[in-house]
């Protein structure tokens, strides 16, 4: 069980990351069909990135004993994968189109918190001082997400003939 436990998170993380790139994506490669894709699936990444997260969990408590598992709750490392877990149940509860409907973007801040922990999870896990693996994983999706918040907040518009 060990040794399906990091693959099984870092599989998680990877499926988050792919959905939460897909609206970035979509941003810089206008016209090309695969963010669009994404876009349309991105609900399945992001069950698929509960899925793992769930057999990751289940791993974590297979392979170590409760004394462990109790004592090393203090432990940034696993507190904060803990409270990303407990955060992406009630995600992944409403990921149907009618609990969508009724949380309108109330699942944002939640959905937000789960990305940061989740980061802060896979990085302390790695060390402070080499947290490369999850480096590498996440920058793509902070420079998208950059490019995101430029294009929709700080880009040139052209003026459109209403405002002149």
């Amino acid at each position: 069980m060990h040794r399906l436990l990091h693959p099984t998170g870092e599989f998680a993380a990877r499926f988050m990351i792919i959905g939460m790139m897909a609206t970035p994506l979509m941003y810089l490669f206008k016209g090309w069909c695969a963010p669009r894709w994404l876009v349309k699936n991105r609900r399945y990444f992001g069950v698929a990135a509960f899925g793992y997260a769930a057999l990751h969990t289940g791993f974590y408590l297979g392979s170590e004993p409760w004394a462990t598992v109790v004592s090393d709750f203090t432990k940034l490392d696993i507190w904060t994968g803990w409270l990303a877990f407990v955060i992406f149940i009630p995600l992944a509860a409403t990921s149907m189109d009618y609990a969508a409907r009724k949380l309108g973007t109330a699942w944002k801040p939640l959905q937000r918190w789960t990305y940061v922990l989740t980061l802060m999870h896979w990085a302390s896990l790695h060390d402070w001082r080499s947290p490369w693996a999850a480096v590498i994983h996440f920058a793509p999706l902070a420079l998208l997400t950059l490019y995101r918040l430029w294009y929709v907040y700080l880009r040139p518009r052209r003026p459109t003939a209403a405002a002149a």
